[in-house]
């Protein structure tokens, strides 16, 4: 009930806790947070994106892919400077973590020298820093290491089954691969998906299970709901029909299910967020959501504002989070291994 740490949940267990009763499942998962997490604190992240469109992948919820018919220009990679004038902003605005998002399948390596003097600048701004630039090579991964990269992001979006009817342009292992690499070189990882895509609840097990049986649990986990943005696959697709949006209740579902499965990582409340309810938003950190993303862009969609959280935040009493994540204390103490 405290919240074992286990990486061989199956999915009948939780497709049971999926299928609890609404406040069965919420108690659980506040008795697990509360075992392992400060109550009513958030850790506030900032999300830029240093390269923008392009991207040769044909993600189909995604407005940067080179074959979505949207109107967002592509455009090369930011200047490290200016890269670092906007970490300045997010730390002045109470930012924990910063976080660099690329356009690419994968960097090309004469990239790399510019990501790690980023990295290594907004380290020396006293912030945590995470990365997501598509998949990596062992050697890019150690590069980015030695840089002292905090977090590399690497999605696998959805359930495995689900997966190919999303992506074809790299696979599910593919995403595997790419978190191997990045745990091999001594990075936390953060890795989660997204829901609202179409999926059946099935496939919520299924994304929740492959995270919550990797070799170790992402130290952050971004729930997103599916923000449908015309001339993607999926924005055009799921366009003025129910399944456009998932349920709130669903979704407090499966943050709540997160929170029991991985009961030390950080659940992270990230897209779709602009258009929640305040409610929604309140079960979610209810439900073990303790991470979120400030200001008013995430990479090329809207978000809620720094006006707006901070309205919540005063609603709920909710504070901004300091200090380390549980799963790297843990990671520390261990040795380097979090689920010991």
């Amino acid at each position: 009930m405290g919240g074992e740490i286990r990486t061989d949940w199956t999915r009948a267990e939780i497709a049971d806790l999926f299928a609890l009763p609404f406040d069965e499942l919420m108690f659980r998962a506040q008795t697990v947070h509360r075992a392992h997490h400060t109550p009513s604190q958030v850790q506030l992240c900032t999300l830029l994106s240093i390269k923008t469109g392009g991207c040769p992948e044909d993600c189909g919820y995604c407005n940067q892919s080179a074959s979505a018919e949207t109107e967002l220009k592509a455009s090369k990679l930011m200047d490290v400077r200016a890269v670092l004038q906007s970490a300045a902003q997010a730390r002045d605005a109470g930012s924990q973590r910063f976080c660099m998002g690329a356009a690419w399948r994968n960097p090309k390596d004469k990239d790399m020298p510019a990501i790690v003097e980023m990295v290594k600048g907004v380290r020396q701004m006293g912030m945590e820093t995470c990365m997501t630039l598509g998949m990596l090579t062992p050697g890019q991964a150690a590069q980015l290491a030695d840089a002292g990269l905090d977090y590399y992001n690497h999605n696998i979006d959805t359930s495995p089954e689900k997966y190919g009817e999303v992506i074809t342009t790299r696979t599910f292992q593919d995403r595997l691969d790419t978190l191997e690499n990045v745990r091999e070189a001594g990075i936390n990882v953060c890795c989660g998906g997204i829901v609202g895509m179409g999926e059946t609840r099935g496939d919520r097990v299924g994304f929740v299970h492959a995270l919550a049986t990797l070799p170790r649990h992402p130290e952050s986990v971004p729930v997103n709901a599916l923000v449908p943005v015309k001339g993607t696959v999926l924005g055009d697709m799921l366009a003025d029909t129910p399944l456009a949006q998932i349920d709130d209740i669903e979704f407090v579902r499966t943050v709540a299910v997160a929170r029991i499965t991985m009961p030390l990582s950080m659940v992270r409340l990230s897209a779709g967020r602009e258009s929640m309810s305040e409610a929604t938003q309140a079960l979610c950190f209810m439900a073990g959501a303790n991470s979120i993303f400030t200001g008013d862009r995430l990479l090329t969609t809207g978000n809620r504002g720094d006006s707006a959280d901070a309205a919540l935040f005063a609603k709920l009493g909710v504070v901004a989070m300091q200090g380390e994540e549980p799963a790297r204390a843990a990671k520390a103490s261990a040795g380097g291994c979090a689920s010991c």
